[in-house]
């Protein structure tokens, strides 16, 4: 008896276009550009970070809002699949508001915004958005930030943003995280500087450790001087321009 190839339910699905007569991409950087616009009018500077999963964001965010908090306001909406855990590690130092997907592999706008007023009524100087660990989808997603902010660090390889061209070319500044691990991992920041320039020339780098203190204050000025740019002119979204065509 000839053995049948396995039916799989993906044997069963048709592809179908449904005309509804709306730009949708459209109106989302439309919204986007409401939102920062919006943020920009009342003094906010959002930040947005993407990475791989365990490239150190959180720990990032925990220095860096304990640093700016000393003279600013801070708020951190926290993005993840599941659990609020990043969200109670930052609590102590900022308003925080956790955002769980449920599997969804990248933030969007309207889930930004629908948090947003679990921060609290104050205006906030920073509002960084931590979006989901994942390099693929939530590069093509403008989720009203002044600059978006791509997190590498040494454990993950001197060669991703070649493999992951989309998340590096539509961002703004390059962290490159961990510096602390860099006598035990085989990790080059020049190489990995390099290939960024590859698909982004003239990418703003900032190589950092969290757990150290190196490279942070470069950070927190960083941050801080944008702010003053943004607040009072062209922010760099606006300059540079959302790429949020399809997750690729």
């Amino acid at each position: 008896m000839t053995e049948q190839p396995a039916v799989t339910e993906q044997s069963n699905i048709s592809n179908q276009v449904v005309n509804v007569g709306r730009d949708l991409r459209a109106e989302q950087r439309e919204a986007a550009e409401r939102f920062r616009r919006r943020m920009r009018r009342q003094g906010t500077y959002v930040v947005r970070l993407l990475s791989s999963p365990g490239s150190g964001k959180t720990t990032l965010l925990e220095v860096t809002a304990q640093r700016l908090g000393e003279r600013y306001s801070v708020g951190v909406l926290v993005g993840d699949v599941e659990t609020d855990r990043d969200a109670t590690r930052l609590a102590p130092y900022a308003a925080t508001a956790q955002i769980t997907t449920g599997g969804a592999c990248h933030l969007e706008l309207p889930l930004v915004e629908r948090r947003l007023p679990d921060l609290g009524s104050a205006t906030l100087d920073f509002l960084f958005l931590e979006d989901i660990g994942n390099l693929i989808c939530p590069a093509s997603h403008d989720l009203g930030e002044h600059v978006r902010v791509v997190v590498l660090s040494t454990t993950e390889g001197d060669d991703k943003p070649g493999k992951y061209p989309k998340a590096f070319r539509s961002s703004d500044v390059l962290v490159i995280s961990k510096l602390d691990l860099l006598p035990h991992v085989p990790f080059s920041v020049e190489r990995a500087v390099e290939d960024a320039s590859l698909v982004h020339e003239g990418m703003t780098t900032l190589p950092l450790s969290a757990l150290t203190g190196e490279g942070i204050d470069a950070w927190c000025d960083f941050l801080v001087e944008q702010r003053e740019r943004v607040t009072t002119g062209v922010d760099a979204r606006e300059a540079f321009g959302p790429d949020d065509g399809p997750c690729t």
